[in-house]
C-alpha cells in the first residue's frame, strides 16, 4: 500500500510539474515577450517596401555580385548575418563592378555601419542584411534584380 501511495504521489507530482513547466510558463513567457518585445519575440523580421525579406538575426544567402552575403567561414555559426569588415570591402569592390555604385559611397556605408564585438575593441563586423537594404533602398533603380533575391518583394517600391 505505501508503494502505490508512493508512486501516485510522484506521477501526479510529474504531472503538475509538466503542466507549469511545458504549458503555462511557456505560454506565460511567449506573452510577456509578445506584449513587451513584440519586434524581437518575432524574429527581428526585417522588412522592405512592406515585405519581409529576411531577419536580422540570420544571415540570407544569395550568391548575386550586386549584394553582401556571409562567407560560412567568417562566423562561429555560419549563419548569423554579420560579416567582417575586411570581408565587406573585399566585397564591395564585386559590386561596385556589378553596379557601378560609387566605391567611396560603398566604403563609407560599411564604415559607418562598423560595430565591434567588444565595444570598439575585437573584431570589427557588419551586418550584410542592413547594409543590402541600404544599398537597395539608395540604387533600386540601378538594381534591378533585387526582387529575385528576395523572393515576393515588390520591385516598384521607393
Amino acid at each position: 500500500m505505501k508503494g502505490g501511495k508512493l508512486i501516485s504521489g510522484t506521477l501526479r507530482l510529474a504531472l503538475v510539474l509538466a503542466l507549469i513547466c511545458g504549458v503555462i510558463y511557456p505560454v506565460v513567457v511567449t506573452g510577456i515577450g509578445q506584449a513587451l518585445f513584440p519586434f524581437q519575440a518575432n524574429g527581428e523580421m526585417a522588412q522592405l517596401n512592406n515585405a519581409t525579406v529576411g531577419s536580422y538575426l540570420i544571415g540570407q544567402s544569395t550568391n548575386n555580385s550586386h549584394y553582401l552575403f556571409n562567407v560560412r567561414n567568417d562566423s562561429a555559426s555560419g549563419v548569423d548575418p554579420d560579416i567582417t569588415v575586411t570581408s565587406a570591402m573585399a566585397q564591395a569592390q564585386v559590386i561596385h563592378n556589378s553596379t557601378n555604385i560609387s566605391l567611396a559611397y560603398l566604403d563609407g556605408l560599411i564604415h559607418n555601419n562598423t560595430r565591434y564585438s567588444m565595444f570598439f575593441f575585437g573584431t570589427a563586423y557588419v551586418d550584410s542584411l542592413s547594409l543590402n537594404i541600404l544599398i537597395i533602398d539608395h540604387f533600386h533603380n540601378s538594381i534591378a534584380v533585387y526582387g529575385k533575391i528576395y523572393n515576393g518583394l515588390n520591385t516598384t517600391g521607393s
